[in-house]
């Protein structure tokens, strides 16, 4: 998993309240166990055009979001059944972040344990950020705040043991093999 410390980008707004994780990615492409090319199944129903071509309406297929790294979604993001596959589709489609006032618990625990940055903050920066699509942002993991162009930083709540991790860019099993020279003393000793 690679360190995230801060993620700078200019924004992407699905202004879209309760996107479920089979909008994320639709049920059948969940016949993998792999996490590469699941970008092509992001948003599927709404990416493509039921003659296969890209939407031109879908935000993520304008031209001038390509290459940015933080997605402003609606209320209620990620919520529905539980998907590990959603956090791996938005991550191989180049997004690190999302930022809601609310996500799913399921979705945000899959999103932190693989290296996805989940964020809530307050309503009154969130709807500034729904309205100004392309702000230039960063999101601040040391300090868990998310850096607005004008106004005080928005702070965020995040779990301090999913926070270490994503910062030395290790998972659960990576943090546990880190450990395993104490492991093994304690075992010896007791």
């Amino acid at each position: 998993m690679e360190k995230i410390i801060r993620i700078q980008s200019r924004t992407v707004v699905l202004d879209i309240d309760n996107v479920d994780t089979d909008q994320i990615i639709p049920a059948r492409y969940l016949t993998t166990t792999g996490r590469d090319g699941l970008g092509e199944a992001a948003f599927h129903d709404w990416r493509y055009a039921k003659s296969g071509e890209l939407n031109p309406d879908f935000v993520l297929n304008h031209a001038e979001n390509r290459g940015r790294t933080i997605l402003i979604a609606g209320d209620n993001f990620g919520c529905g059944s539980s998907r590990e596959h959603a956090p791996w589709a938005l991550l191989d489609i180049g997004l690190k972040a999302v930022i809601s006032t609310s996500i799913a618990d399921i979705f945000r625990n899959n999103s932190l344990k693989n290296g996805f940055v989940p964020v809530v903050i307050d309503e009154k920066p969130h709807r500034w950020l729904l309205a100004n699509p392309g702000a230039e942002i960063a999101i601040d993991l040391e300090q868990a705040q998310v850096e607005l162009p004008d106004g005080p930083p928005c702070p965020f709540e995040i779990d301090r043991f999913a926070r270490y991790c994503l910062m030395n860019g290790v998972d659960q099993l990576g943090y546990l093999l880190q450990q395993s020279d104490r492991i093994s003393a304690w075992e010896a000793s007791h």
